[in-house]
């Protein structure tokens, strides 16, 4: 059973689901409630049956909307530092892995890689070095398949894009364990 904690760093209250205790380390950011994040059967999976330690950041209460996606950023490095990590694969699900894209710029030395699950067409280079997994669903109108190409392309040698097929941007939750099972055979490479 996971358990949703609540992290509060300087007054802010950060949820967070702590899973697994695997020596790969994975944290996910999402802009939703954990409970309806569409992350979680992902998550549970990487935890149990691959030995990943998960861990799923939301976001701070509907008050606090108008955060910056460094001050989102800002959230997931304290709940980071409160759990002990020294460094993690760091991603998410379309804004979500938006955030992770400037948790990574911001934070270099603490990540091991970029995982986003959709690319939103965001400004936002790609930190150096470090290598990125992009999971892109074959019909996402959302964030569509030419964005995680483009992406793609301005880093060859180490960013690669595995499709789903079949799905469309809620793959998280509607393709879960083909999602996992991508995300498990990357991770699991060292």
């Amino acid at each position: 059973m996971t358990q949703l904690s609540i992290f509060e760093p300087e007054g802010r209250a950060v949820p967070y689901v702590d899973e697994g205790e695997g020596p790969v380390s994975l944290v996910l950011i999402t802009d939703r409630d954990l409970k309806a994040d569409g992350l979680g059967v992902i998550s549970h999976y990487l935890a149990e049956e691959a030995g990943f330690h998960v861990v799923r950041i939301g976001s701070r209460a509907a008050s606090d909307a108008a955060l910056s996606n460094s001050e989102r950023a800002a959230d997931a490095m304290a709940v980071i530092d409160h759990l002990g990590l020294a460094d993690t694969w760091i991603g998410g699900h379309g804004f979500g892995g938006t955030v992770a894209r400037v948790f990574a710029a911001e934070h270099i030395d603490r990540v091991n890689g970029l995982l986003l699950l959709g690319v939103e067409n965001a400004q936002i280079a790609l930190a150096p070095a470090i290598p990125v997994l992009i999971i892109q669903a074959e019909h996402d109108d959302v964030t569509p398949a030419a964005n995680a190409e483009q992406l793609q392309a301005t880093a060859p040698e180490r960013a690669s894009i595995t499709r789903i097929s079949g799905a469309d941007h809620l793959f998280p939750a509607t393709h879960p364990i083909d999602t996992a099972v991508v995300i498990e055979e990357y991770l699991d490479w060292d």
